[in-house]
């Protein structure tokens, strides 16, 4: 019985801390092709780089980038072209600002 709730306790701890990001080296290594715009008006999705794991919440734009590809919720690659990716992100320099701006992209991070 107890492992049964351990186990329930994690599935629902990984979820609240759904935007654990690692970007990797090879487009064939990831789950999302990311292209970083140049202006906030381009971007499906606001994002703030925050520094710690728990301050990740949901799928809200707060990301968490780990060091290693089996800590992280979603792998992506950074593609040299717009054209080339799935999504479109700004990095916008305050928390209150992150967020999406194309909710029809939102599946993506789930």
């Amino acid at each position: 019985m107890n492992k049964l709730i351990l186990f329930f306790t994690l599935l629902f701890f990984n979820k609240f801390y759904s935007q654990k990001i690692y970007s990797v080296d090879y487009k064939s290594q990831s789950d999302i092709k990311v292209f970083v715009v140049d202006y906030e008006s381009q971007a499906d999705l606001n994002v703030f780089k925050v520094d710690y794991k728990s301050q990740a919440k949901e799928n809200e734009g707060l990301w968490y980038f780990v060091d290693y590809a089996s800590q992280s919720d979603k792998k992506i690659y950074f593609v040299d072209y717009s054209s080339q990716s799935d999504l479109k992100i700004y990095f916008v320099k305050y928390k209150s600002q992150a967020g999406w701006k194309n909710n029809s992209k939102k599946a993506l991070l789930y």
